[in-house]
This record gives structure tokens, sequence and C-alpha cells, in this order.
């Protein structure tokens, strides 16, 4: 397992707001907070089991939408509104992972991982499809060594930056591209699904 996996897109995040995302680390809740910081949690509340990525955001806390519970950035209760008086103890904390945002991307990693995830310059994200195949089919398809590469699509004029997430069982292709009008973005979209249906054509065809 890579010690950095992109979860997803930045510009799918907005303020305020959390999501979830379906990693080789699990399945995982990540969230914006007013400020614009941005955390990733197990998709899992330590007091129900609730998912988490279904809580609200208030300032930098992330809600259970469950029973309210809330937590800080570094995953640990600060309140429980049943029993407002109660400081919650150290023991109650969601699962954290570490978080970077970087290049437009969100990376997560396991909590003490010292490397740093890959860097991705002069691009700005456009989408992010899911295609239903597994991750290393679909990078031997595109010829792309690792987690990132560049993508050449017919009707595309610029070359797409990948990043693959496995999505337990299909992968989430993550696509940047350099700045560009609208008409040169939206043309890069339909490529993108283009190379989806592509794709998941020939999974049908061995199949068959």
């Amino acid at each position: 397992m890579p010690n950095w996996v992109p979860a997803a897109l930045s510009a799918d995040l907005s303020i305020a707001t959390a999501m979830p995302a379906k990693t080789p680390l699990g399945e995982l809740a990540i969230w914006r907070g007013g400020s614009g910081r941005v955390s990733a949690f197990h998709d899992r509340c330590p007091h129900r089991g609730m998912r988490l990525s279904h809580g609200f955001v208030r300032g930098e806390m992330l809600s259970c939408i469950y029973h309210g519970w809330r937590y800080d950035g570094t995953g640990q209760c600060r309140k429980i509104p049943a029993h407002p008086d109660l400081v919650p103890p150290a023991a109650v904390r969601a699962g954290r992972l570490a978080c970077v945002e970087q290049g437009g991307l969100i990376w997560v990693a396991a909590e003490g991982t010292e490397t740093a995830p890959p860097e991705v310059g002069g691009v700005l994200p456009l989408r992010s499809i899911a295609v239903e195949r597994p991750i290393a089919e679909v990078a031997a398809a595109l010829g792309i060594d690792g987690l990132m590469g560049k993508v050449s699509l017919p009707g595309c004029k610029e070359a797409l930056t990948l990043a693959l997430l496995d999505a337990q069982g299909r992968t989430v292709l993550h696509a940047l591209m350099p700045e560009a009008d609208a008409a040169t973005r939206i043309a890069a979209s339909r490529a993108l699904e283009a190379l989806r249906r592509g794709l998941e054509t020939e999974t049908t065809e061995a199949a068959q």
C-alpha cells in the first residue's frame, strides 16, 4: 500500500462540508473547517458507529449527525450535547489520518507517515470520475506506473494529469489540467468520459 493516496480533488470539498471517500486506508470522512483546513477521519463515530461523513461542520469541528458528538481536527471529542457540562474523556476520539492538501488534491496517509505526498504543479482540478475496473488494470491500460501520470486523450488539447485512487474494487480518476478556457475544459471533460466508457467496455468485452 502506498504511503499517500489521492482521496479527493480540493475543488470537490467546499468550506464547512464533509464528504465520504473509499480508499485503501478504509472508508473515510474528509471535511473542511471554516478556516479552510482539511481533516480526514475514519468514517465511524466512536459513539454509535454512525458515518461521520453524514455529519455537519461548525467552525473547526465536525459533529456526528446522530447524537451531535463534536470532534476537533485532531479527532478529540470536545462536546457531547446530552451532557453539556461534561468534559469528554481524552480516550473519546475519532480515528484520524494524516491529511495534506497540495496541488489541487487532498492526500491522506496513515498517522505517523514520514514521507511527503507527490508534488503536483502547474495544473488545476478538472473533475473526478469513477471507473468500474480495478486500479491495476486501469493503470496498465493508461500506461501509468504508480498513482499518477500524464495522459493525452483524443479531442483534448492538453495532456491530463491523472491521480488514481483505489476505491475498493473500482478506480477513481482525479483529473487535473493546465489553466484553460471553458471550451477547452469542457472538451477535456468529454474526453475523460470517453476514456471511462472505453475502459469499462474493454472489461465487458474481455468477460464475454
